[in-house]
């Protein structure tokens, strides 16, 4: 199969015809003849969105011959739709009759767009990437009536299938998101990205994401699985892209500000400018976040600014920078035993548990257009960060901090950059209009991680204390410079005028290295060192490896689809995977790379504007699966040879195969345009997002793991709500149900009467309901809501290092209001 699907690429890039004859082009003007800029001109059949340049035109170019639907929309004014027959180029100049001022209320206007539009999935092809024959599911920011100042993602990603969400209680400064099996740990199987370029800690050897864009300042979430590996990476999760807001295309100057007030002393500002002078085009915000949480000891303040520059030099050619900048500083109330949460979900008895972040995002893109039917982007990014996290975090969650010991600080920084070029051509083979992609890109970190002892203060100070305690038993310093550079290509290779194949391929070259040294300390039962010596340990992994895929879509109809993608998959073992000390777990130094496939086969598409759905089975196989089991724990003596301690730690490493496999389900009813559709001003739609998956260790050489069910997979993953307005109110009712789920390999059960750890066992059965409200006057907006309307008390956690060990507790009922002012 692989030769087969290479050689039909090869074939492909090998034989780029000549371009196409037939396009569709014109202006969209006022009842004045003015041009409108930025209308949005929509080719229903191909799925084709274009905007209108300075002048009002726009352009479809490659088409075939036959009838065409066009719809042209454009705030203020009436929708325009007609059916174009093309057998030559045509040019359609449209002229948008204005809506009467009654009408004119943002709301509705926003309804009325995204029932025209209702596009829930990536077009075939977006700008320089390909989307055919993918699960692809966009999040339009603003559709959603929620919780966005704190970014709530389980109202955000509410019509995503299968998250399995961590709940932070953080004001959403962290993500925590995975799915079909994946740790949700800080988003680490997915390939996280803002405007398309990488913003995780070190995509190869620590891919966690410690920063998270606002929701605020989005306009639309891009996730996009199953075959994503090709494009943009080898992870198992697929792509995250945040797509921020672009500048106001009109106005020189738009302001937006949003105050927020919630529960638990919480506190949010958002305020942003964004506009265009001339070729300049601009985007820019500052939000502040501050917050007690609900547990003691867990107050948090954060500052996040960024800014965009765009200008146009050509037509044809677009320069943007990018900057952005997060800093936070949280406290962190530790994880509890399972008596501990059942008996008191906000009790802590950690006090100088501390965690900090400081993040800085660069990013230079180039974009051209080489001709009609070319488009190339370049785009150059880097990232300068750190974290540290200090605090006592033995594996007795229930043990009380000594304060008089040292603290354990654990600090990282990150400095990484890379380089991304990618080429989309359309063109004509065989009288069908194929779509060509090719890239490359170059990725180089040299990131730094230090481990030892911290002061005894109860303050946030992240200074070492070596000199006061050199006797530490977890200490170590390492270097990790990684460098990779991949090759990539997909193309959509029309076959008929309803079934399309999209191959494609990736070629990685990896090189990860660690240079350093650790201290084993070896005590004796009154604290006196029997050994104390410092062993140096560098490493070098190089591997080089081919990737293929194939995507498979066939029109049912204008509006209704099947789809089907098969990919390989692949991860790089981590450094945190080898080398952080833990006294939770202990970790295999020899663990290896993952590798897999994924697989999906669905149905998805829209009945007429009354529903979109998305019906979807899929498969994940994973071997050499990292993982964790429980097992005695080991400690080297003076004489190097492992002793058992007689103590039971979880163990990581590499576990075995898995497999996960499920159905996937979304649909939203308008009820609405179904029942009574002469209510314009009314907005009623039902939706049900659901996940049914199953799972399976076929294979692994620990003891009690074969046969069992992968961790983190709940059976049943269901979110439903309703979605209601009239005019400017909008309202949500938000229903979630998680069923229980495993944290390691060995199945372990939950034990209520755990006093000591709260580490392993099952996370047992939630369910959460929230509901929020917005109402809109001229240029003010009102927002109010409340999340765990029931006052459920449940964790979608077990830690085993920061923020806890041990389970952390998630919030209860809380209360939110955003008063926000845009000129």
């Amino acid at each position: 199969m692989k030769f087969q699907v290479y050689s039909t690429l090869l074939f492909l890039i090998s034989c780029i015809p000549g371009w196409g004859q037939l396009s569709i082009s014109g202006k969209v003007l006022d009842a004045t003849g003015e041009p409108i800029v930025n209308a949005e001109v929509y080719l229903k059949e191909l799925q084709l969105l274009e905007q209108t340049d300075g002048g009002g035109s726009y352009q479809f170019q490659n088409l075939t011959q036959g009838s065409y639907t066009l719809i042209v929309f454009s705030l203020e004014y009436e929708v325009f739709e007609k059916v174009v027959n093309v057998e030559r180029s045509a040019t359609v100049d449209i002229t948008l009759e204005q809506l009467q001022a009654e009408q004119l209320s943002e709301v509705v206007l926003t309804q009325r767009r995204e029932r025209i539009f209702a596009l829930k999935q990536l077009r075939k092809v977006e700008g320089t990437a390909i989307y055919a024959g993918k699960k692809s599911e966009v999040v339009l920011l603003e559709n959603i009536t929620g919780n966005l100042a704190a970014n709530n993602a389980r109202q955000v990603y509410s019509q995503v299938v299968g998250l399995n969400i961590y709940d932070n209680g953080d004001a959403g400064l962290q993500l925590n998101i995975g799915g079909r099996g994946l740790d949700p740990n800080r988003t680490a199987n997915f390939n996280t990205r803002q405007n398309g370029y990488d913003i995780s800690a070190d995509v190869l050897g620590y891919p966690e994401s410690y920063y998270t864009p606002p929701a605020e300042a989005l306009q639309e979430i891009q996730v996009v699985r199953g075959a994503a590996s090709l494009q943009y990476g080898t992870q198992f999760g697929g792509l995250i892209n945040f797509k921020f807001k672009e500048p106001h295309p009109t106005k020189k100057i738009e302001l937006v500000t949003r105050q927020t007030l919630g529960s638990n002393n919480l506190f949010t500002s958002f305020n942003s400018l964004g506009g265009t002078v001339g070729k300049l085009s601009y985007y820019t915000y500052f939000n502040y976040k501050k917050g007690d949480g609900f547990r003691p000891n867990s107050e948090f303040e954060s500052e996040n600014f960024f800014a965009h520059i765009g200008y146009q030099l050509t037509e044809k050619t677009k320069v943007s920078l990018e900057t952005t900048y997060l800093g936070y500083l949280a406290q962190q109330p530790g994880g509890l035993t399972d008596a501990q949460f059942y008996d008191d979900p906000t009790f802590s008895n950690r006090e100088r548990n501390w965690f900090k972040v400081d993040w800085k995002l660069y990013s230079l893109r180039f974009d051209h257009q080489l001709g009609k039917k070319t488009e190339l982007s370049f785009n150059i990014f880097g990232l300068d960060a750190s974290r540290k996290a200090l605090g006592f975090r033995t594996n007795r969650v229930s043990q009380a901090d000594n304060l008089e010991e040292p603290r354990e600080l654990l600090t990282d920084n990150f400095s990484n950059w890379g380089a991304e070029v990618r080429m989309v051509t359309r063109y004509q083979l065989w009288d069908r209009e194929g779509a060509l992609l090719l890239g490359s890109k170059y990725y180089d970190s040299n990131n730094d991680q230090r481990q030892g002892p911290g002061t005894n203060a109860s303050d946030a100070d992240f200074t070492y204390a070596d000199d006061s305690y050199p006797n530490y038993e977890r200490q170590s310093e390492f270097r990790f410079p990684n460098k990779n550079i991949a090759f990539f290509g997909e193309n959509i290779f029309n076959l008929t005028e309803r079934l399309s194949l999209t191959p494609g391929f990736r070629f990685e070259h990896i090189k990860t290295g660690s240079e350093g040294t650790y201290r084993n300390i070896v005590l004796d039962l009154a604290g006196n060192p029997l050994l104390n010596q410092e062993i140096p340990e560098n490493r070098i992994l190089e591997r080089s490896f081919l990737l293929l895929g194939l995507g498979v879509t066939y029109d049912l109809g204008k509006s209704i689809e099947l789809y089907g993608n098969i990919s390989e998959n692949y991860r790089s073992v981590t450094f945190s995977d080898i080398r952080v000390l833990n006294p939770s777990y202990q970790l295999d130094p020899n663990s290896s790379d993952e590798s897999g496939f994924t697989a999906d086969l669905g149905i998805r598409g829209r009945y007429q504007n009354h529903l979109t759905f998305d019906v979807s089975g899929f498969a994940l196989r994973y071997d050499n699966r990292l993982g964790e089991i429980l097992q005695s724990a080991t400690r080297t003596d003076a004489n190097g040879n492992e002793i058992e301690t007689g103590s039971i730690v979880r163990f990581r490493g590499n576990i075995g195969t898995a497999l996960m496999y499920g159905l996937e389900s979304f649909a939203d009813w308008n009820v609405q345009e179904t029942v009574f559709p002469s209510l314009t001003k009314s907005r009623l739609n039902y939706f049900v997002n659901m996940a049914i998956t199953k799972s399976k260790y076929l294979a692994s050489e620990e003891i009690n793991v074969e046969g069992n069910q992968v961790e983190f997979i709940p059976d049943i993953n269901l979110k439903t709500g309703i979605n209601f307005g009239y005019g400017n109110l909008l309202g949500s009712l938000q229903y979630t149900y998680i069923d229980d789920q495993f944290t390691d390999a060995t199945n372990a059960p939950q034990d209520v009467t755990d006093n000591q750890r709260g580490i392993e066992g099952v996370i047992p059965t939630y369910d959460i309901m929230d509901f929020s409200l917005s109402y809109t006057y001229k240029k003010w907006k009102l927002e109010a809501g409340i999340n765990n309307v029931l006052d459920n008390s449940y964790f979608t956690r077990r830690a085993t290092g920061y923020p806890g060990p041990g389970i952390i507790p998630a919030d209860p009922r809380t209360f939110y209001t955003t008063l926000q002012l845009k000129l």
